[in-house]
C-alpha cells in the first residue's frame, strides 16, 4: 500500500478507538453506494456536473439517487428532465462510486469489516468491465472529453479516486482481480489522460497530472510519474510558470487556485518523502499563504473571475489538515481553527493528517493593507469599521477571468455593499449570458460588450495613515502578451478600439474617492456601472428601456435621469443605509437586475456617456453621523479639486494629472 505504511496504519487503527465517529461519518458520507445496489454506467452516459442547475434560478438541482430521469429545482420545486440534465445525474454517480472506492477503502483497512472491501473490489470490477467499451464522447467548449464522463478533467478525478481505493485493497485482491483492474481501467485510464493532457497552463492539466502521478506512485511505473512531475504541462511546469510573484494561480479566481492546489497536494500525500515530491519547494507554501490575505471581513474570499456562489467560504479542511502537519506554519493553525468552527474537524483528512492545534493562534483575518502589483489586486481595510475595498487590476487570466478590469468590490460593517457576483455552473444559461460579463460588474463596458484582454498598469500607489491611494489604467490600444492557455473569445475588440480607462482612488477613513476617465475618440456608448445590495430609496427620471441587448436586457424598472453637476443617490442597506455623491455630465440609469442566486434583485446604477472624454467622480459617504451634504468639482489647473462638506466642515482634495504627485488634503471650516 502506497498511501500509509504498515506503521502508520497500526497508528490509524489505534487512533479510530479514541476517534470513533469518524467510521459513523465515512458511512454517512458514503451512504448513497453503501445503502443501494450497485450502479454503474453500461455506456457512456455521463455528461457534465455543471449541467445540473436551474436554468431559471441558477441554483443546483437536487440530486437523487433513485430519479435518474427527473431533476427538482431547490427554489420552486419544477422538475427537469432530458439533456442536459440526465447525462448531468449519471456525471454525480460516477463522482460519488469513485469517492466510495477511495474513502471505504479506507474503512476497510481501518476496520478491517468485509463489507467496505467487497463494495470496493466490486465497484472497481464493473467499472474495469466497462471502461474500454466507453465511447470518447464531451462537447463542453476548450474542455478536452472524456469516456466515462464527458470531459478529461472528470475523468482524472474519478479515476485518482478508483487509484486510491485500488490501493487500498490491492493487496487482498486475487491475482486476476489485480491484472484485470490494473488493466482496463487504471492503465487503459491513464493513457487516455496522456493522450489528452493539453499543451497549457490549466487547473485541469494540474488534475491530470495528479491522477497520472498517483497511478505512477501506486503501479510503480516511473514513465508515469515523469510524465505527470517533469515533462513540460506537468506539475513542476505548472508551478514554475502558472504562479505570480506573491502565490496566486494565473487563472485570477480564489476558487481556482485552491481547485488547482488541491490537485497538488493530492499527489503530494503519496509522494511525500520521494524524489518526485515538491513539497519542499517555495510553490506550495505560498499558494497556501497569499489567498488567506485576501480574506474580507466576513471571513469569505471575494468572488472574483468564475467562482459558483457557495465556492467562496473558506472551507478548505482538506487542504490546511495536510499543510498544518507538514508545514506547521501557524496561519495554517489559524486558518483550521477557523473552518473548524463551522465545519468540525470530523473528516478523513483531519484524522489521517491529525496535529493538535496550538491554543493561541494568530488572527486569520488581516487588517492591514494589501497591494500584490504582480497579480494585480489591491485591497484597503479598515478594520474596526469592518470596512474594505478590493480593486481588480489583474492580467487577464483566461479561460475562468472575468471581463472585467478595474473592477471594484466594497465592504462595509462586514457587509458586501458593492459585490463580485461570480457566477453560477457553467451550463446553466446565466453563467455565459449575464454573470460573466463586463457589463455586470463594477467598472466600465463599450455598447454592453465585453473587455478584450489586456494588462492593466499601476502608475502610482501609496499609503499612509492618513489615505491610501491607487492611480491605475487599462489601455485597449496595448496588445497584451499571448496566454500560454486556451480560452473563448468573448468580447468585441473593434468595439474597445483605442478606448483606455483610467481610475483613481482615495481610501479616507469615512470615504472612498473614486476618480474614472475614459478615453473614447470614437465615440461609442461607455457604461460606467455600479451594482449594490441595497434598495435604491431616490431613483428619479422617467422609465425607459436600458438596453434592448446584452446582458442588462434583463435590467427592470429602469429610469433615466440626467446627471449634471453633482447629485447624491442614497440605498437602504443592511448597515444603516448608504450614500454616495455622483459627478459628471452623463445619463444616470437606475434599475434592478438579478443577484447571485438568481433568486433576488441587485440595484443598479449606470453612468452612459459617449463623450471623448468622460470623467466620472463618485464619493462614498461612510459616516451616517456627519453625512456629506454637498459636493463640488472644479478644474484647478492641471487636475481637479474636490469639495466635501459636512456640516460647517470642508474637506477639499487637489488631484493633480501628473501621476507623479499625490493628492493634496486640507480641511476648513469655509463654506462651499
Amino acid at each position: 500500500m502506497k498511501q500509509f505504511t504498515t506503521q502508520q496504519l497500526i497508528l490509524l487503527r489505534q487512533r479510530i478507538k479514541q476517534q470513533p465517529a469518524i467510521i459513523e461519518q465515512l458511512i454517512t458520507d458514503n451512504s448513497v453506494v453503501l445503502n443501494n445496489p450497485l450502479h454503474v454506467p453500461e455506456t457512456a452516459l455521463a455528461t457534465w456536473n455543471l449541467y445540473y442547475y436551474c436554468p431559471d434560478h441558477g441554483v443546483r438541482l437536487m440530486w437523487d439517487r433513485h430519479s435518474p430521469a427527473s431533476h427538482r429545482c431547490p427554489v420552486d420545486g419544477r422538475q427537469f428532465s432530458g439533456e442536459p440534465y440526465d447525462g448531468a445525474w449519471w456525471r454525480e454517480l460516477n463522482g460519488l462510486n469513485a469517492k466510495a472506492c477511495h474513502q471505504l477503502g479506507v474503512l476497510w483497512q481501518l476496520t478491517g469489516e468485509q463489507i467496505y472491501f467487497e463494495k470496493v473490489r466490486d465497484l472497481l470490477m464493473r467499472y474495469a468491465e466497462f471502461y474500454p467499451g466507453y465511447a470518447i464522447h464531451g462537447d463542453i467548449p476548450y474542455n478536452g472529453p472524456g469516456k466515462m464522463n464527458a470531459q478529461t478533467l472528470c475523468e482524472a478525478n474519478c479515476l485518482l479516486d478508483f487509484t486510491l481505493g485500488f490501493d487500498c485493497i490491492a493487496q487482498a485482491l486475487t491475482a486476476e482481480q489485480r491484472e484485470y483492474i490494473i488493466t482496463r481501467l487504471l492503465r487503459e485510464g491513464a493513457q487516455f489522460l496522456m493522450a489528452h493532457r493539453t499543451a497549457q497552463l490549466h487547473n485541469h492539466e494540474v488534475k491530470i497530472g495528479c491522477a497520472v502521478g498517483v497511478m505512477g506512485l501506486v503501479l510503480e511505473d516511473d514513465s508515469l510519474l515523469e510524465f505527470a512531475v517533469n515533462q513540460p504541462y506537468g506539475l513542476r511546469y505548472q508551478l514554475e510558470h502558472g504562479l505570480f510573484e506573491e502565490g496566486l494561480w494565473f487563472e485570477g479566481s480564489v476558487h481556482y487556485h485552491f481547485y488547482a492546489l488541491q490537485g497538488f497536494l493530492a499527489f503530494e500525500k503519496l509522494a511525500m518523502g520521494t524524489r518526485w515530491s515538491l513539497l519542499d519547494e517555495a510553490y506550495y507554501k505560498k499558494m497556501l499563504s497569499f489567498p488567506l490575505t485576501l480574506l474580507m471581513p466576513d471571513g469569505t474570499f471575494p468572488r472574483i473571475n468564475d467562482c459558483i456562489y457557495g465556492q467562496e467560504k473558506l472551507d478548505h479542511g482538506h487542504l490546511y489538515e495536510f499543510a498544518w502537519y507538514y508545514y506547521q506554519d501557524s496561519q495554517y493553525a489559524a486558518a483550521l481553527k477557523a473552518i473548524n468552527q463551522h465545519h468540525p474537524r470530523l473528516n478523513l483528512d483531519a484524522f489521517l493528517y491529525t496535529r493538535p492545534l496550538p491554543e493561541q493562534v494568530p488572527e486569520l483575518i488581516p487588517t492591514g493593507h494589501l497591494h500584490a502589483p504582480d497579480c494585480g489586486l489591491t485591497l484597503w481595510r479598515n478594520a474596526a469599521k469592518q470596512r474594505a475595498l478590493l480593486v481588480k487590476h489583474t492580467p487577464y487570466g483566461g479561460e475562468h477571468d472575468h471581463y472585467d478590469r478595474l473592477n471594484l468590490v466594497l465592504f462595509n460593517g462586514a457587509k458586501e455593499i458593492l459585490p463580485d457576483l461570480g457566477t453560477t455552473g457553467y451550463g446553466a444559461p446565466m453563467h455565459y449570458a449575464y454573470y460573466k460579463n463586463s457589463a455586470t460588474h463594477n467598472t466600465i463596458t463599450v455598447n454592453q460588450t465585453n473587455q478584450p484582454p489586456a494588462i492593466p498598469v499601476v502608475r502610482q500607489y501609496h499609503e499612509s495613515e492618513a489615505f491610501c491611494w491607487l492611480d491605475t489604467e487599462v489601455d485597449w490600444r496595448q496588445t497584451p502578451p499571448e496566454l500560454d492557455s486556451h480560452t473563448r473569445v468573448q468580447w468585441d475588440s473593434d468595439a474597445w478600439r483605442d478606448v483606455r480607462f483610467r481610475r483613481r482612488l482615495l481610501w479616507l477613513d469615512n470615504a472612498l474617492i473614486d476618480i474614472s476617465n475614459v478615453q473614447n475618440p470614437h465615440r461609442q456608448q461607455i457604461d460606467w456601472t455600479l451594482h449594490l445590495h441595497g434598495k435604491a430609496l431616490d431613483v428619479e427620471g422617467e422609465l425607459a428601456t436600458f438596453s434592448h441587448t446584452g446582458p442588462l436586457a434583463i435590467m427592470q424598472d429602469a429610469h433615466c435621469a440626467q446627471l449634471t453637476n453633482s447629485q447624491p443617490r442614497n440605498f437602504g442597506t443592511a448597515l444603516n443605509g448608504q450614500a454616495l455623491w455622483l459627478h459628471g455630465q452623463a445619463e444616470l440609469w437606475q434599475g434592478k437586475a438579478p443577484d447571485n442566486p438568481a433568486i433576488e434583485d441587485l440595484s443598479y446604477l449606470v453612468l452612459r456617456s459617449a463623450e471623448k472624454s468622460p470623467e466620472f467622480v463618485c464619493a462614498w459617504d461612510f459616516d451616517n453621523q456627519q453625512p456629506i451634504t454637498d459636493m463640488q468639482v472644479m478644474p484647478d489647473g492641471e487636475g481637479m479639486r474636490i469639495a466635501l462638506k459636512r456640516g460647517e466642515n470642508v474637506l477639499v482634495i487637489d488631484i493633480a494629472d501628473d501621476d507623479t504627485k499625490l493628492p493634496r488634503l486640507q480641511r476648513s471650516h469655509c463654506p462651499l
